[in-house]
């Protein structure tokens, strides 16, 4: 650590519709003090997990909203049952989540009124995830209105896309009117891993050309040359892209015109896409990738099916990034399905040797929970798995931000 370096407690906050993330971190040595979720706000009886210390405290009670969320977390905090800080006032700074900044925001910001302004105009384009975000930024700084509180966006990293790749053939005015274009998301993760994978090869993060891959529920594969990203799969919102948990991922956009003649309505076609699609609706049994591939080994055709499809188009996407950004360094894996599942990484792996592209078979099966290269010796591009942690890129960017404040 270097000298002179402020020492403070962080608390990162990612405020979902009836849940609050949280982890508090002591920085800048990132060491997590605790983390935890409130989960089912709103409902008759929600439920705090915490953990500290190698325990685990959990309590089951009554929390009408966010604000009320925000009262127990900083109450457990400091609490004598679990607390790791003696008082709110040894808080820092906040980081919070925020899933889209359209096309103002290019990085982490400090909140003031007028970030609070523009994240509420972008609500339209992440009704599901700005406004719970918005939720717990409010909360956070009713509670904490003395402390820095930063927002870092999803959509952020994906800004350094080209035109070329975010804009859609629709009429121009479809983009000047609505601003129709692809924003991509998951830009926390993505440049954690790359960030990473520079570290592991020994290159600046400005030189690592990479193909980095986020594969849990939600998927997304994104093109990074010189650091930056240059394409993403995922689009004007997380449904387009590779086969998802439920989502259908990329698809004639004529088949909904279609079942719209036959009688659907726009919020079927929106519940059907987004919620009953994906591996869970190849499948007809399951969204979650761990139980598929045991079914697909017992011989369920439909399991195997929904795993072939999800790793076929996966493989597209690489391929289509190779071609993209002419040269690349490394693939990575990450994400829950990403960071667990060597059938997975081999399937989209196998038969690209045209590509150079090798696996160790053993280096890969026994990557599970750790950052590690999986690719033979002899691969021309190195594959890893680096295990994600968008807490910590956050934290990071709130530290910073915040020591540059108060220099």
């Amino acid at each position: 650590m270097p000298k002179n370096s402020m020492e403070i407690k962080v608390l990162v906050i990612n405020a979902g519709s009836s849940s609050i993330k949280y982890q508090l971190y002591q920085m800048p040595q990132a060491r997590v003090l605790a983390k935890g979720i409130i989960e089912r706000i709103g409902d008759e009886k929600a439920k705090l997990s915490h953990f500290y210390n190698g325990k685990m405290f959990c309590l089951e009670k009554k929390v009408e909203n966010h604000q009320e969320g925000m009262d127990l977390i900083l109450d457990t905090l400091t609490g004598k049952k679990a607390g790791v800080i003696g008082d709110i006032g040894q808080i820092g700074a906040v980081g919070h989540r925020v899933v889209h900044g359209a096309e103002e925001f290019t990085g982490s910001v400090i909140i003031d009124d007028k970030v609070i302004a523009s994240v509420e105009k972008f609500v339209d384009l992440a009704p599901l995830h700005n406004p719970s975000n918005l939720t717990g930024i409010r909360a956070a700084r009713h509670n904490l209105p003395d402390v820095t509180q930063v927002a870092c966006f999803d959509t952020a990293f994906h800004t350094s896309i080209p035109e070329v790749a975010y804009m859609y053939a629709l009429p121009y005015e479809m983009y000047e009117k609505y601003r129709a274009r692809r924003y991509g998301f998951h830009g926390t993760s993505h440049r954690y891993v790359a960030r990473k994978a520079g570290q592991l090869l020994g290159k600046h993060k400005y030189e690592l050309n990479a193909i980095t891959c986020h594969l849990g529920n939600g998927c997304s594969i994104s093109a990074v040359k010189g650091g930056k990203s240059v394409d993403t799969s995922m689009g004007f919102t997380p449904l387009e892209g590779v086969v998802m948990g439920t989502r259908s991922g990329d698809f004639d956009p004529a088949i909904l015109f279609y079942l719209i003649e036959k009688g659907y309505d726009v919020k079927t076609l929106n519940i059907m896409c987004n919620k009953r699609s994906g591996l869970l609706g190849l499948s007809g049994i399951s969204n979650d990738m761990r139980e598929l591939e045991e079914l697909s080994r017992e011989g369920n055709r439909r399991a195997k099916l929904a795993i072939d499809v999800f790793c076929y188009r996966i493989k597209k996407y690489i391929g289509a990034y190779l071609a993209v950004l002419g040269g690349v360094d490394c693939i990575v894996f990450t994400g829950g399905i990403g960071e667990n599942s060597a059938s997975i990484r081999g399937q989209i792996c196998s038969n690209m040797d045209l590509f150079q592209i090798m696996l160790d078979s053993q280096a890969n099966n026994r990557a599970v929970g750790t950052d590690v290269k999986i690719s033979a010796q002899d691969s021309k591009i190195a594959v890893f798995v680096i295990c994600t942690n968008e807490e910590a890129a956050i934290a990071k960017d709130t530290y910073e931000l915040t020591s540059r404040t108060k220099r």
